[in-house]
């Protein structure tokens, strides 16, 4: 019997450990390696849509996933800013499935930390440097430690250390946009519609809602434009007052939510182009570190997801360092062509909400028809096609 190649994944954020899990599930050595030191995430929430909550549900968290999240479905609408309603949100794939979770992020990294094998999450380790050769890859760390592995996986955000080893360097670019985000319990706005993702769309701006952990607190965001760029960090301390202001005038719904707001967080809104290539030999870019996309169609972390799925599925059964680059090669050929969509779409589905059309039934007509492009992107199973891809030749170089 073979013996099982080993994965190094440098970042233990959602994309990595969802890797690593899917990795771990299938039979392969992985070890983890995260510059914090502990695992975290800060009070935002996320959605799990249908595309990857299958993935995670084939690899046992179904029930973990359950506890924790909040199902969103009916009465999920896109609102003018005055609440008039523009349409219905899709919370369906087009089988019906409601597979659709609000979650807290620190509950979905918990979930997945609590999949992993024991000892195999390194915190406090900074990668610094990363070599190969025909025999391997080795990561250095700024503890002095060196790990050796079979192949390596640069999960390690939007300013990735590792993207230097596999294309030359591109700055992220600015949206021009803030986000406020924040919690507020659910027992302090009783009216409020436990299941439903609800976006009021207005002047240069949006607001979004939808419910996490278990439905218990309702997580909001307010995307505002600045004239100044804005850092992209989950634990900067936003301006409550100024998110207020940025909303005055709008549905008493949105107004009297943030009239219950008392502190916000903010960060800057920062995406890149597609990169021209994901792998070099036995290192392979995921998540943010290939393609960090806008969050207007909530799908960062769902295409993280994906990533590590097909990561999973096309290293299975490699053995040695040809079959290992050849695999890689794979990945890149499958996930590049989709991420780079849904980075596009992420970008125009932000020109509608924010209102950027001179006709506004247009843009509401846009909005209505959407449910296709989120059809699409939902029914889609990265783990089928992953499959589909190994029953090819070998890939050129």
């Amino acid at each position: 019997m073979s013996k099982s190649i080993q994965v190094a994944i440098v970042g233990g954020g959602i994309g990595g450990l969802a890797a690593a899990v899917a990795l771990s599930y299938r039979g392969i050595q992985v070890a983890v390696y995260e510059q914090s030191s502990v695992l975290r995430e800060v009070g935002a929430g996320l959605f799990v849509y249908p595309n990857s909550l299958r993935q995670l549900e084939r690899i046992g968290l179904g029930e973990a996933l359950a506890r924790v999240g909040a199902r969103v479905g009916q009465g999920s609408e896109y609102y003018r800013m005055d609440g008039s309603v523009v349409g219905k949100i899709l919370t369906t794939d087009s089988s019906g499935w409601n597979g659709m979770y609000g979650m807290h992020r620190a509950d979905l990294l918990k979930v997945l930390e609590d999949a992993m094998p024991a000892g195999s999450i390194h915190t406090g380790h900074r990668c610094i440097g990363f070599s190969q050769d025909e025999a391997g890859a080795s990561l250095t760390f700024d503890n002095g430690h060196v790990a050796r592995a079979d192949v390596v996986i640069g999960a390690d955000g939007i300013n990735s250390v590792l993207q230097k080893y596999v294309v030359e360097p591109s700055a992220p670019e600015y949206a021009g946009f803030r986000a406020y985000r924040g919690l507020i319990s659910s027992d302090r706005i009783p009216e409020w519609r436990r299941e439903a993702h609800q976006v009021w769309m207005g002047d240069g701006k949006h607001f979004m809602v939808f419910p996490v952990r278990r439905g218990e607190m309702v997580n909001y965001v307010g995307f505002v434009p600045t004239t100044s760029e804005t850092a992209e960090s989950w634990s900067a301390v936003g301006d409550r007052d100024e998110l207020a202001a940025s909303f005055a005038g709008w549905d008493p719904r949105v107004t009297g939510l943030l009239a219950k707001v008392e502190t916000c967080f903010w960060w800057g809104l920062f995406d890149r182009k597609p990169l021209e290539k994901w792998v070099n030999g036995r290192l392979a870019l995921l998540g943010d570190a290939a393609h960090p996309m806008l969050p207007h169609l909530g799908q960062g972390a769902n295409q993280a997801i994906e990533d590590g799925t097909a990561l999973a599925v096309l290293l299975q059964g490699c053995a040695d360092g040809d079959s290992v680059q050849d695999a890689l090669k794979r990945y890149e050929a499958l996930r590049r062509p989709r991420t780079a969509m849904v980075q596009a779409e992420a970008r125009k589905n932000g020109l509608r909400y924010d209102s950027k059309y001179a006709d506004l039934g247009q843009r509401d007509r846009e909005i209505a028809n959407s449910a296709m492009l989120r059809k699409s992107l939902y029914d889609y199973d990265i783990e089928k096609e992953a499959i589909k891809l190994l029953r090819l030749g070998p890939v050129s170089a």
